[in-house]
């Protein structure tokens, strides 16, 4: 048997869930759009701008008190998710 405790937090922790989904969804319309600007695969990564990504995640981890690994892994993931998402979209132009 479970621990109470521990399945109200897996509850709270499902809702997170859904509100990342929807954050998500909201997010891949936008890269969608940004997608039909561009021209030529070689526009996709932009390392620039990822760097730029990392550097002010990193900087709001600190002010957040947020573990500064776990945030630069999860949002280098998501940056490879949206990277692949775009080349899988290109494709299909």
């Amino acid at each position: 048997m479970h621990n109470k405790k521990i399945l109200i937090i897996r509850k709270k922790l499902d809702f997170l869930d859904n509100q990342l989904l929807s954050i998500i969804k909201k997010r891949v319309k936008l890269v969608s759009i940004i997608l039909k600007n561009k021209k030529f695969k070689k526009q996709i990564v932009d390392k620039k701008r990822i760097n730029v990504i990392l550097k002010n995640i990193k900087k709001k981890s600190i002010k957040k008190n947020l573990d500064i690994k776990l945030t630069r892994y999860i949002w280098s993931n998501m940056i490879k998710a949206y990277i692949d998402f775009e080349f899988r979209k290109f494709k299909k132009k």
